[in-house]
């Protein structure tokens, strides 16, 4: 059963008794933003009922949020029995399990199953949905084949760092130092992912506790991502001439803003401002918009790639009215590195890291280059890049800061006698 919410105004019939009467719902909150359970008192002397309110997205026209009654009426004058009568805690109970039931969840104890599919459709219903898609992937092929029907109040620390041991083996595919980090990188991405959910699950009040995993189920230490590939601006400029056809404003375009694949293929023309030297991020991995700030050279690009095109037509695709897909780009961007003869060789997302290096080498401070692309805060910059920003520090004191003619010369130190 989930921990029962309080709620000053309706958690008893004395203080229900003292609300004015209206057609509106008196609401109290069960999951921000998802769901209400709501309290509906037309008359005096009559008892009132129960409603709920969910939230089903966003939709063409009308409200996002679904609202329909509870069966029964509040205890207002008579005992609660939980089924024609319920208690405001009957009444939370019964519209979580109706939200429950209508995202895929059974009754009875909660599994791995059920709190990563509710996971999942919480990350949907807050407009997250390339976080969804990827936490639901990372489930099915990682999490569910081992822990899937196993219940989340009965998992065990053993069971779960057993799991996760197991799972940075199986990704292994080498036996060299560098391979292995890689497996355990990927596999405390993947833990992270499937211990959200059971954190949710825990908050939800799912679950009775969460010291099985909560502080007991540690990520591998020590493995943090490698130093970012970069290209330098010649490598650049290489790659740009060796990119065939429309792919090469695609490389044109990543190298100009930092932004991710998927984000610049969902540019569309009205999304650059010519006024403000702008474009603009609808939708960023994080679920936020932004916008990024562009060079010279950039606002001239931009203003080529759009000028005279509508403002609804895709900018960047890959032929005339076919849009780019999730995977274009690897093919593409791995005959461009070989024809470039570019070597280590550089995914199409290490066009983004070479925005951020180039950028804060070239004394563009960490903030602005943690906005532009879109970071909340400069604690991802810092771990990717911040040995270039300290280098770039370095010589700026080495150009500019003041000199007192204090060095040593040598032969001219003599030791101190004590």
């Amino acid at each position: 059963m989930a921990r029962t919410i309080r709620d000053s105004n309706l958690q008893t019939r004395a203080a229900r008794a003292r609300l004015r009467p209206q057609r509106r719902p008196y609401w109290c909150t069960l999951r921000p933003g998802l769901l209400h359970l709501g309290y509906v008192k037309t008359q005096r002397g009559k008892p009132g009922y129960w409603t709920m309110r969910s939230y089903i997205g966003k939709v063409a026209a009308g409200s996002p949020y679904h609202i329909s009654r509870l069966a029964g009426v509040a205890d207002d004058f008579e005992d609660a029995n939980g089924d024609t009568v319920l208690s405001f805690a009957q009444a939370q109970d019964a519209a979580l399990a109706r939200a429950n039931l209508a995202r895929g969840i059974t009754a009875g104890p909660m599994t791995v199953a059920d709190a990563c599919a509710m996971y999942v459709a919480t990350l949907r219903s807050s407009s997250r949905e390339r976080a969804a898609l990827d936490a639901e992937q990372s489930f099915r092929v990682h999490v569910l084949p081992r822990l899937g029907h196993a219940e989340v109040a009965s998992l065990t620390t053993e069971q779960l760092r057993g799991w996760l041991a197991a799972l940075a083996k199986r990704l292994q595919r080498g036996r060299d130092e560098e391979t292995v980090r890689r497996s355990q990188v990927t596999a405390n991405r993947i833990r992270g992912s499937f211990f959200a959910a059971l954190n949710h699950a825990y908050v939800e009040g799912k679950v009775p506790s969460d010291t099985a995993w909560r502080r007991r189920v540690r990520p591998f230490e020590n493995v943090g991502a490698a130093r970012a590939r970069y290209l330098t601006v010649d490598e650049a400029r290489r790659l740009i001439n060796a990119a065939q056809g429309a792919f090469r404003p695609l490389v044109q375009a990543a190298l100009l803003t930092g932004c991710r694949y998927g984000e610049l293929t969902r540019l569309r023309v009205h999304d650059f401002d010519f006024d403000a030297g702008t474009v603009h991020i609808a939708k960023s991995k994080s679920g936020k918009a932004r916008h990024v700030h562009l060079t010279e050279e950039g606002e001239a690009f931009f203003r080529e790639l759009t000028v005279g095109r509508p403002g609804d037509t895709l900018m960047l695709q890959r032929q005339p009215g076919v849009a780019w897909q999730r995977t274009d780009q690897h093919y593409r961007m791995a005959l461009a590195v070989a024809q470039a003869r570019i070597t280590p060789r550089v995914t199409f997302h290490g066009l983004r890291h070479t925005y951020a290096s180039l950028s804060l080498m070239g004394g563009v401070g960490l903030q602005i280059v943690a906005e532009n692309l879109g970071h909340a805060d400069t604690r991802m910059c810092e771990k990717h890049y911040g040995h270039l920003a300290a280098s770039h520090k370095r010589d700026q004191i080495r150009a500019g800061a003041p000199r007192f003619g204090v060095g040593v010369r040598p032969g001219k130190v003599r030791a101190l006698r004590g």
